[in-house]
């Protein structure tokens, strides 16, 4: 299948600021925005990622709107499974849909809504007015049937893939969404990821309300590139082997901005002792249910200076899977540890973009028995992975302790 190619604690994130200069006619050197940090030639999928970028901080702009309405107007439902969805949700998934399925046709999407509920809630209206509001100038009037259609081309049964290796792209439209009905500061993120061939080649997450540390703000400064950190939200992209980097959403929150956000290289930490290390668990799961538990006490949102030596620091600032990829890709956070409950189906938009987002910053994700995971494991859809025991995200230089730690006591849980 054919792309467009070819048809808040920061003290551990090392940054390096890029711009790139062109030259002007008469040989001098002016600065100029740059769209990626990393050049055409290294990056293979360089168009697509651009696109992704594009669309993801319109996604992000769909929530900003949406949550600061969706109080007065209502708007927040539950699904089956008792889990929160909002307009933002079917906006934000009608949007990429649109946006990519012009860009490249040819590529399915696979992602967590459907239109059935949206229609049996009757907000098929007010998803329409917010994609209307932020879909690409020159567009033709997007009608109900546009929007619901765009939904259902990355829903359940959207597309049939066969067991071979498949090109797709792959979104959760908002992950924490429980953080983002509560208008708390609990972080959720828009997540976005292409699929090439079975593997993962490129990512972007948007997060709006993300609050950058002021720890990089020294290293900018040096560089004579100014960021201004006073305004929340990140975006951070990932592509095989150009690394993990991300820029603040400056123009996204004020239009009026002169000040370009740089982009910025992030890596894991680099703790090597497990008691050291900064712990992210589900918002639905305790540490009770982790095996490490047997080990150490969690103490929530701790210093450094106040944690014993059976004791470990667990943080609490953000609810969904992705944004605790987002923790670790950007040395906030040293480990996240997810447990495979029985009848829970773990999905692939829950992960795919962490997953690369982590190895790309110089991490590590497997599942509880060390084996990589398998984002194509659903053959016929794309939609589930089965990592065994659990899924763990970590720095990498604490893993295989980790690893040991787990198969030590899980038969304990």
């Amino acid at each position: 299948m054919e792309l467009l190619h070819s048809a808040s604690r920061f003290s551990t994130v090392r940054c390096i600021i890029t711009r790139h200069h062109s030259p002007t006619p008469r040989g001098r050197f002016f600065a100029v925005r740059s769209s990626l940090p990393f050049s055409n030639e290294k990056a293979k999928y360089h168009k697509e990622l651009e696109a992704a970028v594009a669309v993801v901080e319109k996604a992000c702009r769909i929530c900003v709107d949406v949550q600061k309405s969706m109080f007065s107007k209502g708007g927040i439902l539950e699904k089956n499974d008792q889990t929160p969805v909002t307009v933002a949700d079917f906006g934000v998934q009608a949007l990429v849909s649109l946006e990519l399925g012009k860009l490249f046709p040819s590529v399915p999407l696979v992602a967590e809504e459907d239109s059935g509920f949206l229609r049996s809630h009757n907000l098929v209206d007010s998803v329409v007015k917010v994609v209307s509001d932020k879909a690409s100038s020159g567009d033709k009037m997007l009608s109900k049937a546009d929007v619901l259609e765009a939904i259902d081309r990355g829903g359940k049964g959207g597309f049939d893939f066969g067991t071979k290796p498949a090109t797709y792209w792959i979104l959760d439209p908002i992950d924490g969404t429980r953080g983002f009905v509560k208008g708390s500061e609990a972080l959720y993120v828009v997540g976005l990821a292409l699929v090439v061939e079975g593997e993962i080649v490129l990512g972007v997450m948007g997060c709006p309300n993300w609050l950058e540390d002021h720890s990089c703000k020294s290293s900018t400064e040096v560089q004579g590139y100014k960021i201004n950190t006073s305004k929340p939200g990140i975006v951070m992209i990932a592509h095989t082997d150009c690394g993990t980097w991300t820029k603040n959403l400056i123009d996204f929150h004020d239009i009026s901005s002169k000040i370009s956000a740089g982009w910025t290289r992030c890596f894991v930490d680099d703790c090597c002792l497990v008691p050291k290390a900064r712990f992210c668990i589900p918002d639905s799961q305790t540490w009770e249910l982790i095996p490490l538990s047997a080990l150490y006490e969690a103490k929530i949102d701790a210093e450094a200076d106040d944690v014993g030596d059976k004791e470990i620091i667990l943080l609490s600032s953000c609810c969904g899977s992705l944004c605790k990829y987002l923790m670790v890709a950007s040395g906030k956070a040293s480990v996240f540890m997810q447990r495979v409950k029985s009848q829970k189906v773990i999905k692939a938009w829950d992960h795919a973009v962490g997953m690369l987002c982590v190895h790309e910053a110089g991490g590590k994700v497997t599942d509880w028995k060390g084996s990589e995971l398998d984002i194509g494991a659903d053959q016929v859809e794309r939609r589930i992975i089965f990592p065994a025991g659990g899924v763990l995200v970590t720095n990498g230089n604490i893993h295989n302790q980790i690893l040991e730690m787990i198969s030590s006591h899980s038969r304990i849980f």
